[in-house]
């Protein structure tokens, strides 16, 4: 299929659009919090649309929810900035560009080069994440937080829910980027 700019911009728009109603998919789970399927859209936008286009997807998602529309999951606005969950949406952004860079450069074909480049984006949605919570938690709320209690209370639900959440988006984009005749060594 050819990339127009207009097909460009209804597949970024039909991200943004995943990304948004991924927050509002939340899966209950007992005893603990509930768990959206944001990160799932956000490996996705990478994986399919490459690293450029991924992103911008997710940055329109993150620019719509500061204006105020409420499509984060806890709300929108300018305030959100000052929520401690507000560093994995930067880090989505990031997540969708390095996906997209490590499936471009190691050529993603199949579940498994997919899974290397879904992984990076974990790698990284969490490193920001993690720190920022942490730059808002001290400095900002002066709750005296250490990066490990952060870390460690990712366990319960968040880490295992996003690792599967990567295992579901490799097998999904290897799926339809073979449909859609997405190839990684074209440029995009």
């Amino acid at each position: 299929m050819e990339n127009t700019k207009t097909t460009i911009m209804i597949r970024c728009t039909l991200f943004t659009a995943l990304i948004a109603i991924g927050a509002f998919i939340q899966v209950p789970v007992p005893y603990l919090d509930y768990f959206t399927l944001q990160f799932l859209f956000v490996i996705l936008s990478g994986m399919i649309l490459g690293p450029k286009y991924g992103a911008i997807s997710v940055v329109i998602y993150v620019l719509i929810g500061l204006m105020g529309i409420p499509i984060f999951a806890a709300g929108g606005g300018i305030q959100y900035i000052f929520r401690p969950s507000f560093g994995y949406l930067l880090g989505f952004i990031a997540a969708a560009f390095t996906v997209g860079i490590v499936a471009k450069n190691i050529k993603a074909n199949k579940f498994s080069k997919y899974l290397i480049a879904a992984f990076s984006g974990f790698i990284v949605t969490y490193a920001i994440g993690i720190f920022y919570k942490f730059i808002i938690l001290n400095l900002y709320l002066g709750t005296p937080t250490t990066l490990w209690i952060i870390f460690l209370s990712c366990f319960p639900l968040d880490i295992p829910g996003d690792i599967l959440l990567c295992v579901i988006g490799s097998l999904l984009a290897s799926k339809v980027n073979s449909i859609l005749g997405v190839k990684y060594d074209k440029c995009r």
